[in-house]
């Protein structure tokens, strides 16, 4: 991999355009956009509540840069629409939001949201209208820009987990508290959100929400003293609802739909994996951690002191141990709130043939399962014939410090980013083709140094065409990207 040359960030605010041909970066109250192929500078905006978004000039940079910046005057929203056309930049500690256009630098628009104050601005799916939820619950505007109006909906439950768009962003579901009782919303966003449906939902007190991939069902789930989800379809009606047998005595932690919506996987701080299908939203197979890992499961692990001896320049190999090999797992005191268990990460790959969990009782692990094709004929009317559905664990990754963040490539179904806060990332595939006469696809797991003296992948982030990386370290980034000397399997 190509590494470019670090440049500072704040409030870890970058991203790729859509169509990864820009990155964003926010510095302070500055938003700067590069060019994604030569990271040359192309536009920079000051984003200050005092200033009146105004364009600064690469001329005026330094003059701009010495001047002091209050940090309540920083950015910490930024994002694009979804055309790469507009990009947003809030200031929610002023409740600020400015907008602006790529391709017209003369172009620019405020919002104030007044004494309301703001805690969050996102953009809507159709890249015209802006989200920005008020503090304490009390609602959120919906701004047009086209229109030069706001629409308001009030007392939104959760500004960071409570809502979503249906995948063709045509609805606007979003969970609301009213006289005490949990309600879901309905509007349409074609014509300007206005109310669709609006019903009660069955739970005390809501955690969070997930809309299916097809846009059928949401899937809702009580606080944390309660393990309990329910189905609703968008009529409002409870199509389904899943309790285990046995109480695990804390709440749900993680909720993620397969992405054909045929599965929705739910996971508690008990280090389970409950499997419902959609026919009858029961379980259909069960996925527990296991400390001792046998055949055919294939072990990866972090070569010892691997990075001090090639002074974070090159790449290698992890160590692949032969199985049976059993893996430290941590026994959590359940008599204190928050105890390190559980599933902290549900994810699948783009095609949905490979999930990867992370367990909190095994930090330093890395599990992916082989998840089985599903159709509408697939999926089992019997209970007897759910075995031929119930996931294998395919890879086990091993490092020697705890993993804090792991993503698919969102382009290529058998790519995988790991880090771990240090100075170097972690590739694994299984599209590599070896030279043998089979041509069969072989796993493939690498430690990538980063070459920089002081820089901690904190997080890492995929470019939308799935060609790149964006490593996060406190107050700085860099970007990863792959040399292209042959074609990449796709």
């Amino acid at each position: 991999m190509d590494f470019t040359e670090i440049y500072k960030q704040s409030s870890g605010i970058v991203a790729f355009s859509p169509g990864a041909h820009f990155v964003l970066t926010a510095v302070q109250d500055r938003v700067v956009i590069r060019r994604a192929d030569t990271f040359q500078i192309t536009r920079t905006w000051l984003s200050s509540s005092d200033a009146q978004s105004s364009q600064v000039s690469s001329r005026s940079q330094g003059s701009a840069k010495s001047q002091p910046v209050q940090p309540d005057a920083w950015i910490t929203h930024a994002s694009w629409s979804n055309d790469s056309e507009y990009l947003l930049a809030a200031c929610a500690k002023r409740g600020v939001v400015n907008i602006f256009k790529l391709r017209d630098e003369s172009w620019n628009a405020r919002v104030n949201v007044g004494t309301e104050s703001l805690v969050k601005a996102e953009w809507a799916p159709d890249g015209r209208s802006i989200l920005c939820f008020s503090s304490w619950g009390l609602r959120v505007t919906i701004w047009s820009l086209i229109t030069g109006t706001c629409t308001y909906i009030q007392y939104p439950l959760h500004p960071d987990r409570g809502y979503g768009f249906r995948p063709d962003g045509r609805y606007l579901i979003i969970a609301e508290r009213h006289k005490s009782k949990d309600t879901l919303g309905v509007y349409d966003a074609s014509e300007l959100y206005r109310l669709v449906r609006h019903f009660p939902l069955p739970t005390s007190t809501l955690a969070s929400l997930s809309i299916s991939p097809n846009g059928d069902y949401v899937a809702i789930w009580e606080g944390p003293m309660e393990f309990r989800v329910y189905i609703l379809n968008l009529s409002g009606n409870t199509v389904g609802s899943f309790t285990p047998d046995l109480d695990p005595g804390y709440g749900i932690r993680s909720v993620v739909w397969h992405p054909s919506g045929f599965f929705l996987l739910v996971a508690g701080w008990d280090d389970k994996i409950h499997i419902l299908e959609r026919l009858t939203w029961g379980p259909v197979a069960l996925l527990e951690l296991q400390s001792r890992i046998g055949n055919p499961v294939i072990v990866w692990r972090e070569p010892s002191d691997w990075l001090e001896k090639t002074q974070g320049r090159g790449f290698l190999s992890y160590e692949r141990l032969q199985p049976p090999h059993s893996i430290a797992v941590g026994r959590p005191d359940f008599s204190k709130g928050n105890p390190k268990s559980g599933v902290v990460q549900l994810s699948f790959n783009v095609s949905g043939t490979l999930l990867l969990a992370r367990f909190e009782s095994a930090p330093t692990a890395v599990f992916l399962y082989a998840f089985p094709s599903a159709s509408d004929h697939d999926v089992p009317t019997r209970p007897e014939a759910s075995v031929s559905l119930a996931p294998k664990l395919k890879s086990v990754l091993i490092h020697t410090n705890p993993v804090v963040a792991a993503r698919w490539n969102p382009v290529r179904k058998g790519s995988l980013a790991i880090s771990c806060g240090t100075g170097s990332i972690y590739l694994w595939s299984d599209e590599w083709v070896g030279d043998d006469a089979t041509g069969e696809s072989e796993e493939v797991a690498e430690c990538v140094g980063i070459p920089a003296r002081q820089f901690n992948a904190q997080d890492i982030r995929w470019a939308p065409d799935g060609k790149g990386l964006i490593l996060l370290d406190k107050e700085a980034f860099c970007c990863a990207f792959e040399v292209e000397d042959e074609e990449q399997p796709v």
